[in-house]
């Protein structure tokens, strides 16, 4: 597939014919989009379905790194609503809907658990409802806002959430999508600091693969013709997100390896190039 002649970043944001909220553009590649696209769905357009094919084809895994993210947010909530017994999770960045939402896996051990959910997307938001469709025991939300804007979401997120209770807040694939490190930093400190103790941390972030089958290459290209940009940090740059808390094993580690499910014949499942923690603040 040939490169699109400009960058989708060049151009000026669509917005409704009130001037409020951002249109969706089909013309420009999203992430949500892309990304339900390398999970199996179908919410997605022509031009999503273009980028997601050619970075797969610069960087094959990726469709493992999707499936394998999903695959810990799974494991990641059935540890937090159980041997943790977290009934609160604030979750942020959370992309479109597709099957084991927080809410259902955390419901489904915990049916009194209450959720919110947290993104800015016009394309999550159009899809929110599905993401409401809480059990009738506990509670889910949405709040439309930019993760950045952390003052909003914990004051909105106080309708559902008791912050003087322990909350589980999820930042799965989220912050690899702020350029500056000390943003970033900041970002995770305001939003432990609102927190009991008592509460859970969990977070995923792609890490930077150079080499044969790395995904360098396809990250120079995504951030070229797709939406938003994306940074890749270090392992220990993650880690260093998560100084002052207590992270539990088996630490950051890919996060296709994070307390697996291993399959019958016991095979391990194989490494990809996303770590996954989470880390309790005592």
């Amino acid at each position: 597939m040939n490169a699109t002649p400009h960058s989708p970043h060049d151009r000026p944001e669509a917005t409704g014919p009130d001037g409020g909220r951002p249109r969706i553009d089909p013309s420009v590649a999203h992430n949500a989009r892309v990304w339900n696209h390398w999970l199996g769905g179908k919410d997605c357009y022509a031009s999503d379905r273009a980028v997601g094919d050619h970075v797969a084809s610069l960087f094959p895994s990726i469709v493992h790194v999707a499936r394998a993210d999903r695959g810990f947010l799974r494991r990641a909530v059935r540890h937090l609503a159980g041997e943790a017994g977290m009934r609160q999770f604030l979750d942020i960045g959370t992309g479109l809907p597709t099957s084991d939402n927080t809410h259902e896996v955390a419901q489904a051990t915990a049916p009194d658990s209450r959720v919110v959910y947290v993104d800015n997307d016009p394309v999550v938001l159009v899809h929110a409802e599905a993401l409401l469709a809480s059990g009738p025991s506990g509670a889910t939300d949405y709040i439309e806002a930019d993760a950045r804007d952390t003052g909003r979401i914990l004051a909105e997120a106080a309708r559902t959430l008791d912050f003087d209770r322990p909350v589980a807040l999820m930042l799965l694939g989220v912050l690899n999508f702020i350029e500056d490190d000390g943003e970033v930093a900041a970002l995770v400190r305001r939003l432990v600091d609102a927190l009991a103790p008592g509460s859970h941390v969990a977070l995923s972030h792609p890490i930077v693969h150079s080499g044969e089958g790395g995904n360098t290459e396809a990250m120079e290209y995504w951030n070229a013709n797709a939406t938003p940009p994306i940074t890749g940090r270090s392992p220990e740059q993650v880690a260093a997100l998560l100084e002052g808390l207590t992270v539990l094993p088996p630490g950051v580690v890919s996060c296709s390896q994070w307390r697996p499910d291993v399959g019958a014949d016991g095979t391990p499942p194989a490494w990809v190039p996303q770590v996954g923690a989470v880390a309790r603040k005592d």
